[in-house]
């Protein structure tokens, strides 16, 4: 009897301390051990989420949705706009806005709309597992619609991008659904870019605001470089394992939903969720904006913390009633705003004193951070993971292969530089469709295979 008892006890207090942490687990702890950003590199974010937010817009000379601040874009700079009658339910809505300001080429993709059936079929249009690509595991529905979008739109980018000298960036952004586009867009074109003129890697970027759980943890610390995630504190997407598409299915009851996915993780070791090669995370460096504290009222400074997380990457359900505002584009861009005001008051403050960070070695330290990531993933046997971006690996290739002579390359290498070096019609257009799939090889069975990989089996 008295065991019984003993057993009961330990039961319910485990219980009650599983309870207590769960309920004062906030968003701020995910990030507690990350540095503080710079105003220089998250200055952009502000920016990029106004451009989304006039996605929404009907005609931006006479704007509804006026944030606080105004738009501060130029109407005249709008180079296109598809809405949901030119994409055919193919993609969100998006524009193409040229900033002379900043010698940037944005395109920026909206957010799910949740009285459109063609969004919920694009998060419907995946399996888990179903996709692979670039040696990871992306949404199939998510990678089919940037490829549309590249479809329509590489041929006006390569043209903005070479009649500005090809000294412009080019950034993609999108929020929540059209983060998750966006972010294997740039996948793509990072991959290719020699289809939109022979643009460098250096000069594309990635905005993912509010980001869907859309690339596998190897490609998430691969494209760290480039790709760049904005999460508001207690943010239910980012952190949620569940496909998207179950997550959407029932949006009407989200807070069951968020509590049985907490139940559930409390179970899984984080050994066996980071050795499942198909589980998505939010891709590239992390920014997290914090603006509350535990056990307080109100909201404070807002506070941005970035790292280049592997392991603890958002992987916990934070149960609060904020968890859904904090997802939304408004909020976001509002409290961006006050970030970056307050990183500039920061700034100032220490005009009189050298910054304790100079902006060439804070650039040091953003690219020591994302090679650190690549080994640390490379170090807790990641599935497919490397420690060198594509970049690196194709130039160190490069530099053996001139100072050895006497390596020959292979069959596949020769095929495939005949297929490069053909000549191309002038105004031949690319199909997009292709350029992906020549990532892949087939096997007997039909599925698709990287070419690196069929060749290490073989």
């Amino acid at each position: 009897m008295s065991v019984s008892c003993g057993v009961e006890c330990v039961v319910i207090l485990g219980c009650i301390r599983w309870a207590w942490k769960r309920c004062t687990y906030i968003g701020a702890d995910d990030s507690a051990t990350w540095p503080t950003a710079t105003h220089e590199e998250f200055e952009p974010i502000p920016r990029v989420c106004r451009i989304i937010l006039a996605v929404y817009e009907p005609n931006l000379q006479c704007p509804k949705y006026i944030p606080a601040g105004g738009y501060r874009l130029n109407p005249d700079w709008v180079i296109k706009r598809v809405a949901y009658e030119d994409t055919l339910g193919h993609a969100p809505p998006y524009l193409i806005y040229l900033d002379h300001d900043n010698h940037e080429i944005v395109l920026a993709i909206r957010g799910l709309n949740l009285v459109k059936e063609s969004d919920y079929k694009l998060l419907l249009n995946n399996r888990l597992g179903m996709q692979m690509f670039d040696g990871g595991y992306v949404h199939y529905g998510l990678l089919k619609s940037a490829i549309w979008v590249l479809n329509n739109e590489s041929e006006t980018l390569k043209k903005l991008w070479e009649e500005n000298g090809k000294e412009y960036k080019m950034v993609f952004a999108g929020h929540s659904l059209g983060s998750g586009v966006a972010a294997l867009l740039t996948v793509i074109v990072v991959n290719h870019g020699n289809e939109l003129g022979g643009i460098p890697r250096s000069s594309v970027k990635c905005y993912a605001v509010a980001p869907a759980r859309c690339m596998s943890l190897n490609l998430a610390v691969k494209y760290a470089d480039v790709i760049c995630s904005v999460v508001l504190q207690d943010d239910f997407l980012p952190r949620t394992p569940t496909p998207l598409e179950d997550i959407f299915k029932s949006i009407f009851c989200l807070p069951c939903l968020l509590f049985l996915v907490c139940l559930r993780d409390t179970f899984i070791p984080e050994g066996r969720k980071l050795s499942d090669p198909r589980r998505l995370y939010a891709p590239g460096r992390i920014y997290h904006i914090v603006e509350r504290k535990f056990c307080r009222c109100g909201r404070y400074p807002p506070e941005v913390r970035t790292a280049i997380p592997v392991d603890g990457r958002f992987e916990h359900i934070v149960l609060s009633s904020n968890a859904t505002s904090d997802h939304a584009i408004l909020w976001i861009e509002r409290e961006a705003e006050k970030a970056l005001e307050r990183l500039k008051e920061l700034t100032t403050e220490t005009t009189t004193t050298p910054p304790k960070v100079q902006k060439f070695d804070r650039r040091q330290t953003i690219e020591k951070e994302h090679k650190d990531a690549l080994e640390r993933a490379v170090s807790l046997n990641i599935p497919h993971a490397v420690s060198t971006t594509g970049e690196e690996s194709s130039s160190s290739i490069e530099e053996s292969s001139s100072g050895d002579k006497s390596v020959e390359p292979c069959k596949d290498e020769i095929d495939d530089s005949k297929e490069n070096k053909k000549p191309l019609r002038k105004n031949a257009r690319t199909n997009w469709n292709e350029v992906v799939e020549k990532l892949f090889k087939r096997d007997e069975t039909g599925q698709l295979l990287l070419k690196r990989e069929n060749s290490a089996t073989e």
